[in-house]
């Protein structure tokens, strides 16, 4: 794995994404693990954000304290990624967010897009695109792709689970682009789906099995 990919091999992650992969584990369930792993990745994603000095008093004395200087914006693909947003706005409650739709043509396994809403200052932000699964890697690469459009530099890709080709796919389309995972799993099946993996990330989190 290269210098752009994060695997998070913590034990807690590792421990509640075994709780998702369960295919009897409940709606309520999964979203909550979906919620913590997302937080222990955001921590992780957000470990290298800009800070400045500013000066403050303590109860004690003056002191000169440190904030982050660059804001942050998420950007959930739709739908699945909505499942992980919660998470990060606890958090960075400052942060904007936008949303991309993008759907899964079930014969050709490309994504289309049907939505784009983005902050006006996209471009000033630390992106963080949130998807719980990177498989063909083709909707978080047009994802990605749409937010570089409108001018976004700084852009890095947080899932829970990644299949190797999908992380191909996306290291080969934005280089630039740090990929933050919980689990990077064996392959993809003959309709696209992360084996091992959880199943369809999107129906689990909503309960539209």
């Amino acid at each position: 794995m290269d210098d752009k990919v994060y695997v998070m091999n913590h034990p807690l992650i590792q421990h509640k994404l075994s709780i998702m992969r369960d295919k009897n584990t409940s709606v309520k369930d999964f979203r909550d693990c979906a919620h913590e792993i997302g937080l222990l990745l955001g921590y992780e994603a957000t470990k290298d954000l800009d800070l400045e000095d500013y000066e403050i008093e303590t109860p004690i004395t003056k002191m000169t304290a440190k904030r982050t200087k660059r804001q942050v914006a998420l950007v959930p693909i739709l739908r699945a990624g909505l499942g992980m947003v919660d998470a990060l706005m606890d958090l960075i409650p400052a942060a904007k967010i936008g949303h991309i739709g993008l759907y899964r043509n079930e014969e050709t396994l490309e994504p289309v897009e049907y939505y784009c809403k983005l902050p006006n200052d996209i471009k000033e932000r630390q992106v963080l695109v949130l998807d719980p699964m990177l498989a063909t890697g083709g909707s978080a690469t047009d994802a990605i792709t749409m937010i570089k459009k409108r001018g976004a530099k700084r852009i890095k890709f947080v899932c829970i689970i990644a299949a190797p080709s999908g992380i191909e796919a996306l290291r080969k389309a934005h280089p630039d682009v740090d990929i933050y995972c919980g689990a990077v799993d064996d392959h993809l099946n003959e309709n696209g789906y992360i084996v091992p993996g959880l199943g369809d990330a999107g129906d689990r989190l909503f309960g539209t099995l």
